[in-house]
C-alpha cells in the first residue's frame, strides 16, 4: 500500500487496540484508504490517475505542456509502461527521471501501469486504441509484456505488439546485483537477469536493453541512472522523431563491411548482394519519398561511385572520401578521443588517415549517405582486440560513427548485412555502460541491422551490444550438388547395373568397374568394407553385390543430394522458381510434428505400406532395394515441389508466394 495507507492502517490498528478505553487518536488523522485503479494513466504531476487517454490527453495538453512549452499538434509522443506497485508506494524517482528527460527534450509522455503482469491489457487500452498513439513506447517494468519471470504468453504479446506497430524499447532495472558491482563486471548484466529480463522481452520483439535504475543499497528504494536515463530518453525520441518527421526530410546513414579487409572484401555480406540490395532499397526509398539527389541508375555505378575500383580495400586511395574531418573537430565532437590515445596515439593516427585529416570514405547521395565502416585495426593481431582489456576501436572508426550522427546528423543507421565491428567492440557483454565502446559508438542513433536468417546468435549479439533492431534477409536459396565426371560416370555404372543385376555374365563385371571406379573416386575413404580391385565379384552371390552396388549408390545420392548455395540473396528479390525447388524440397522433407504436419515422404512411404524410418536406415546400411526406394520417393517429392512452384510464380519466374502444402501434408 501507500506511504499514506499504511499510515492510516496503524493509526486505526493503535486506536482500536492500544487506546482502548483511554483517550483515542484524533479520527481526523485516520483517512479513508486511497485506492488506485487496477489499470490507468499516471503522470507525477498529475492531479490524479485517468482510466480514460482521452481524459489524461485534455490535461497534458491545455496544462503540462504548455508549462513545458511543448507544442502537443507537433512534438512526437513516447508512451511508457509502469508497474503499480512502484506507483502505489511512491517509489517512482526512476519513473519520474526518464518523464522529465523526455518532456525537457520537448516529448509528449503517456504512461500507463497494471496491477498485475499482463501489460498489454493497459498498452491496448490506452495507446492501440487511446486517444493519442504513442510514437514509441518503453518498457520499464523489466519483464515479458505478458506475464512476469514466471510465466509468459509470448503469442499475445507479439500479437497486441503487432497491432500497436511501434518502435518497443524493454529497459532493464538491476536486481542482482548493485551499481558498484555492475560497472566492475565484465560480463555485465547478471546471466539470471539477462534470462528473465532480456531474452524473455526479446521473444516479443523487445529491443534495446538498456539498464537504467536500481535499488539504493541504504534506502532500498529505485534510483536512476541518469547517464542511462538519458540515453534511454534519447533513444527513444530519435525512434519516435522517425515516425512524425517527413520521408523527404529523413536522413539516413549506410554502413557497409569489408572484413576481412582484403581487396575485393569492401561491400560484402554474407550470402548478400550488397550493392545489388543496396541499389534495390535505395530505389524503394526513393519511390517512398525519400531525397536521394543524384542515386546511380544501375548497381554498376553506384558501386563504382563509391569504391572506384572493384578490388579497393579499406583505405586504398581508390575509395571515395566523403568527408575529411580535422583533429579539433574530431577531437571536439568525440568525448572519449583522448583514452583512444593510449591504443593508437595522438589522433589522426595511421588508420583512416592523411596525415592531417580523418576520412571518412563512401558517397552522400541527397540525405543518404552510403559509407563504409573503418576495419577493426587489429587485422595483423585480432587476439589483441579479445584480450586486451585497455583494446579500443581507432581514431578513424571512432571519427567515422561521429561523423555519422554528429556532422551528417543521421535520423537513423542502417548496417548493411553479416556483420560489421561495431557489436564486436570491447564492452560488457550485456547491460552496456557509458564506459562500452558499442554504446558509445552508436550513441543515441536508431540501429537498423540486416542480419542473415541462419545466423541469430551474433545477430543476438548484434541487438543486445549496439541496440540494433535485426532485420532478417534470406540466405540465397540452395541447390543440390549434383554429380559430375568420375562420380557422374560411376552413377551411369549403377545405372546400368540395375537392369543387368541377375545376368551371371555381366553383372560381376559391372560391379568390378564399380568398384575400380569408386577406388578412383576416392570412395572407399568413405566406405570401408569397398571391395579391394584385384577381387572378382563373380566370386560374389547376387545379395552380395546388391549390397556392394548398394553402398556405393547410398554414398553417391548424399552426395548429390548435398545443398549449396545458389549465388548471393538481393533485398526484396524473390528467388527463381528453379532456384526454389531444391530448399522446398528439402523443406518438404521434414516432419513438423509441433504443426501436425508430416513430410511427403513419410506420406509416400506410407502409400507403399513402408515406413519412411525404416527406409532411411536401410538406405544408410546399402540396402540396394531401399537405395533404390528412397531415390524414387526424393524424384516424386521434387516432381510435387516443381508442380507447386510453376502454379506460384510471376511473369518473372519468380516465386511470388508459396503454398505450404498444408492440405496436402495434414491427413
Amino acid at each position: 500500500g501507500s506511504p499514506e495507507n499504511l499510515e492510516s492502517l496503524l493509526l486505526m490498528m493503535a486506536n482500536q487496540y492500544i487506546y482502548a478505553g483511554q483517550s483515542s487518536i484524533d479520527e481526523k488523522k485516520i483517512v479513508d484508504p486511497i485506492l488506485l485503479p487496477d489499470l490507468g494513466i499516471w503522470h507525477p504531476m498529475a492531479p490524479r490517475v485517468f482510466e480514460d487517454s482521452a481524459e489524461y490527453n485534455a490535461w497534458y495538453d491545455a496544462e503540462q505542456a504548455p508549462l513545458l512549452g511543448i507544442d502537443p499538434s507537433k512534438a512526437p509522443t513516447v508512451g511508457v509502461i509502469l508497474q503499480k506497485s512502484h506507483i502505489n508506494t511512491k517509489d517512482e524517482c526512476h519513473y519520474t527521471s526518464l518523464i522529465q528527460e523526455l518532456e525537457a527534450r520537448g516529448s509528449r509522455v503517456i504512461c500507463v501501469y497494471s496491477g498485475g503482469l499482463d501489460f498489454s491489457v493497459p498498452l491496448e487500452m490506452f495507446f492501440t486504441k487511446g486517444a493519442v498513439v504513442p510514437d514509441s513506447v518503453i518498457n520499464l517494468t523489466g519483464f515479458a509484456l505478458v506475464g512476469g519471470p514466471a510465466s509468459q504468453d509470448h503469442d499475445k504479446a507479439v500479437e497486441t505488439l503487432s497491432a500497436l506497430n511501434r518502435p518497443y524499447l524493454c529497459a532493464v532495472p538491476l536486481v542482482f546485483q548493485s551499481f558498484e558491482e555492475w560497472k566492475a563486471s565484465e560480463l555485465g548484466l547478471h546471466p539470471i537477469q539477462v534470462a528473465l529480463q532480456v531474452s524473455l522481452p526479446e521473444i516479443d520483439g523487445a529491443v534495446e536493453p538498456i539498464i537504467y535504475g536500481g535499488r539504493d543499497g541504504l534506502t532500498g528504494r529505485t534510483v536512476p541512472l541518469p547517464d542511462r536515463i538519458s540515453l534511454l530518453a534519447d533513444r527513444a525520441l530519435k525512434w519516435a522523431t522517425l515516425r512524425i518527421k517527413k520521408n523527404k526530410d529523413k536522413r539516413l546513414a549506410v554502413s557497409i563491411f569489408s572484413f576481412p579487409p582484403d581487396k575485393g572484401n569492401v561491400g560484402t555480406a554474407a550470402y548478400l548482394d550488397v550493392f545489388g540490395s543496396i541499389f534495390a532499397v535505395g530505389k524503394e526509398l526513393q519511390r517512398q519519398g525519400y531525397d536521394l539527389g543524384s542515386f546511380p541508375s544501375s548497381q554498376e555505378e553506384l558501386m563504382d561511385s563509391i569504391l572506384n575500383d572493384k578490388e579497393a580495400r579499406v583505405g586504398s586511395p581508390y575509395l571515395n572520401v566523403e568527408y575529411k574531418m580535422s583533429v579539433d573537430e574530431y577531437t571536439n565532437l568525440t568525448p572519449y578521443a583522448k583514452e583512444l590515445e593510449e591504443n593508437w596515439g595522438r589522433p589522426p593516427g595511421q588508420l583512416n588517415s592523411d596525415g592531417q585529416n580523418l576520412l571518412v570514405y563512401g558517397k552522400r547521395f541527397g540525405n543518404v549517405f552510403i559509407g563504409v565502416q573503418p576495419s577493426f585495426g587489429y587485422e595483423g593481431d585480432p587476439m589483441r582486440l579479445l584480450f586486451s582489456k585497455s583494446a579500443s576501436p581507432h581514431h578513424g572508426f571512432a571519427a567515422y560513427h561521429t561523423y555519422v550522427e554528429k556532422v551528417f546528423k543521421a535520423d537513423a543507421l542502417l548496417h548493411f548485412g553479416t556483420h560489421g565491428s561495431l557489436e564486436f567492440m570491447p564492452g560488457k557483454q550485456v547491460g552496456m555502460s557509458s564506459a562500452c565502446y558499442p554504446d558509445r559508438l552508436i550513441n543515441s542513433l536508431p540501429n537498423l541491422y540486416y542480419y542473415a536468417a541462419n545466423n541469430p546468435s551474433e545477430a543476438t549479439i548484434a541487438k543486445r551490444r549496439s541496440y540494433a533492431a535485426t532485420i532478417s534477409y534470406l540466405t540465397p536459396p540452395a541447390e543440390n550438388a549434383g554429380l559430375y565426371k568420375g562420380l557422374k560416370e560411376l552413377g551411369e555404372l549403377v545405372s546400368s547395373y540395375k537392369g543387368l543385376r541377375e545376368n551371371e555374365a555381366r553383372g560381376p563385371s559391372i560391379v568390378n568397374s564399380i568398384v575400380a571406379s569408386a577406388r578412383t573416386c576416392n570412395l572407399d575413404k568413405d566406405i570401408s568394407d569397398l571391395p579391394l580391385e584385384s577381387d572378382d565379384a563373380k566370386a560374389l552371390t547376387l545379395e552380395q553385390r546388391d549390397d556392394v552396388v548398394g553402398k556405393v549408390y547410398g554414398r553417391l545420392m548424399e552426395i548429390e543430394s548435398r545443398l549449396l548455395p545458389c549465388g548471393l540473396h538481393t533485398v526484396g528479390k524473390p528467388p527463381t522458381a528453379e532456384e526454389s525447388i531444391a530448399t522446398l524440397v528439402n523443406i518438404a522433407s521434414i516432419d513438423r510434428p509441433e504443426d501436425k504436419v508430416r513430410s511427403l515422404p513419410r506420406i509416400l512411404a506410407e502409400s507403399r505400406g513402408r515406413d519412411i524410418e525404416e527406409i532411411y536406415r536401410n538406405n544408410n546400411n546399402g540396402v540396394l532395394v531401399d537405395v533404390t526406394l528412397l531415390q524414387e520417393i526424393t524424384e516424386a517429392v521434387r516432381t510435387s515441389v516443381r508442380a507447386m512452384v510453376e502454379r506460384s510464380t510471376n511473369s518473372e519466374g519468380r516465386v511470388e508466394s508459396v503454398n505450404p502444402m498444408q492440405g496436402l501434408m495434414e491427413r
